[in-house]
């Protein structure tokens, strides 16, 4: 690795501190002095970051790359837009811990969220595994694992909805301890998708205290975002309250104009278990639009079993006529994103076959008129034909809920990026819309509290040493932007547009982007804790 100085920069540390004008040089992997009175002469690299920011590298702490990092290690979307850690293992659904009985129908289970994965052997079993083979094929981007909770219920008792018993909860302690002990930073669950939405709060209670007696976090997709989400955030801060986790509430929103009345109790229960003592945080990307696995508008029975019944049950009409029928009257407790978006607030990013990729950036009441059927049955078949491999985003909000959540105390930066097809603008946009649109423009952060919830806030929520922050002896994850000129360019219409404005990326004292111009280097790290 080279010796960098980067010289005449205006330094925003990462801790909330005001911006201050100086040098800074990188030996090795890390920062080795911040200064004014470096000479270029004793570096091999210099970079003239005069007008320019510089501060640590952005921490995105809900990521989706855990398939996709294994076929393009570069992470490009991610890394143009400032991203040097990345936090996978997500929603309680990912690549480990998966037993091998079982592979087949967890790939097409996740596929809507983390990507196709049939070029994958799928043979590194558990966290200890996945996180040595991201090692052995090297990535670009610091790359750091959850464990899923779904995973560890599936290796403990398989797919069905079953009620545990003891027997069933002290084996997936056991799973849990397993994994963590692997180097994950804690445990994720996502209480919309199977089998993670098969559990009661006892189960995860029971699980959450393997965690804090590891001092991790506890990263959630919470039950409901609709309305159903005062107690379900009462369901959570219960959970952190009787097991003494930290809790983390994953893309922190209301969802639906009939909810959004909510938004002030939200933040009277945040404010609550803040006194109480509880320690909880949340992350939020800067959309009022969502995005996720098209699966998820069918009601939670036609997943039992996985996504092989799932498919079974798509072929038998009676049932399709239950799944509209639970659509149509909803389920107590239940996110019925068809209820609160409507089939033509709901879009396909992603399919895997030809067939379909018509489909691609169209509302389901499009795809309907397009296939000549109802938008039920159009959308079933096409879950049916792309073996439940769809992604697709909505829109459920408006940006004057993203601003109050995004000014309170608990929150910081993610992009929740679903990467494949036609993807929605934060996989390439969120960190820098937030410093153009948001600090720039509207002035409703100041530049140093927003690169603080962009590194170092969400470094200390998810226990990440030595990364976040600017301060001599701690790693070289380096961004410098012009302030003036950042912003994201990336639309719903046209996604796949890099942002304007980052001048340089450094990962581990190794330039991995400047100028425009990316490097060859893979010098991220599996960050284990």
């Amino acid at each position: 690795m080279n010796n960098i100085l980067i010289k005449n920069g205006t330094i925003v540390d990462g801790t909330g501190s005001t911006p201050y004008n100086a040098d800074m040089a990188i030996e090795n992997d890390s920062i080795s002095c911040i200064g004014t009175t470096l000479k270029e002469s004793k570096f091999d690299t210099v970079i003239n970051a005069e007008g320019k920011v510089v501060c640590p590298g952005f921490i995105d702490t809900h990521s989706h790359s855990d398939v996709e990092i294994l076929l393009d290690p570069y992470m490009e979307p991610k890394v143009r837009q400032g991203i040097t850690t990345e936090v996978l293992g997500q929603d309680g659904v990912s690549t480990a811990p998966v037993p091998k009985n079982y592979i087949s129908s967890w790939r097409k289970n996740i596929a809507g969220l983390d990507g196709d994965s049939k070029r994958l052997k799928w043979d590194w079993k558990n966290t200890k595994g996945y996180l040595g083979l991201l090692e052995k094929n090297k990535t670009a981007t610091n790359v750091s694992y959850l464990v899923p909770h779904g995973n560890i219920r599936m290796e403990a008792v398989g797919l069905e909805n079953k009620v545990l018993d003891k027997r069933d909860i002290e084996k997936m302690k056991e799973i849990t301890e397993r994994e963590l002990n692997a180097g994950a930073l804690g445990l994720s669950s996502g209480l919309i998708y199977m089998p993670c939405a098969y559990s009661d709060a006892n189960e995860l209670i029971e699980l959450c205290k393997v965690v804090a007696k590891h001092d991790k976090i506890f990263v959630v997709h919470q039950r409901s975002e609709a309305g159903d989400i005062v107690n379900s955030m009462k369901e959570i801060i219960k959970i952190g309250r009787e097991s003494g986790v930290k809790i983390h509430f994953s893309h922190f929103k209301v969802c639906g104009r009939k909810d959004w009345d909510k938004v002030d109790k939200m933040g009277e229960l945040l404010d609550e278990a803040e006194k109480e003592g509880l320690e909880i945080s949340y992350d939020q990307y800067p959309y009022s639009a969502g995005s996720t696995m098209l699966g998820v508008i069918l009601p939670p029975w036609a997943h039992n079993g996985g996504t092989d019944k799932l498919l079974k049950r798509l072929e038998n009409n009676e049932l399709r006529k239950k799944m509209i029928e639970d659509i149509e009257n909803g389920i107590p407790g239940w996110d019925n994103f068809i209820d609160f978006a409507g089939f033509e607030n709901i879009y396909v990013t992603s399919v895997n076959t030809d067939k379909n990729k018509d489909c691609i950036g169209k509302n389901l009441m499009e795809i309907a008129d397009m296939r000549h059927k109802d938008p039920y049955n159009a959308a079933f078949d096409l879950l049916y034909e792309e073996e439940n491999s769809v992604g697709m985003y909505d829109y459920y909000g408006k940006e004057e809920q993203v601003i109050k959540f995004l000014k309170r105390r608990e929150q910081n930066v993610c992009t929740d990026g679903l990467l494949a097809g036609k993807p929605h603008p934060r996989v390439y946009g969120t960190f820098p819309r937030i410093l153009g649109r948001y600090v720039r423009e509207q002035k409703v952060l100041t530049l140093e509290d927003a690169v603080y919830k962009m590194t170092y806030k969400a470094a200390k929520a998810f226990n990440i040493k030595n990364r976040g922050v600017l301060q001599v002896g701690k790693k070289a994850d380096v961004v410098i932007f012009s302030q003036d000129k950042i912003i994201d360019k990336s639309t719903f219409i046209e996604p796949e547009q890099y942002p304007d404005g980052i001048d340089a990326v450094i990962i581990n004292g190794s330039v991995v982007l400047k100028g425009g111009n990316r490097s060859k280097n893979l010098t991220g790290r599996v960050i284990r804790i």
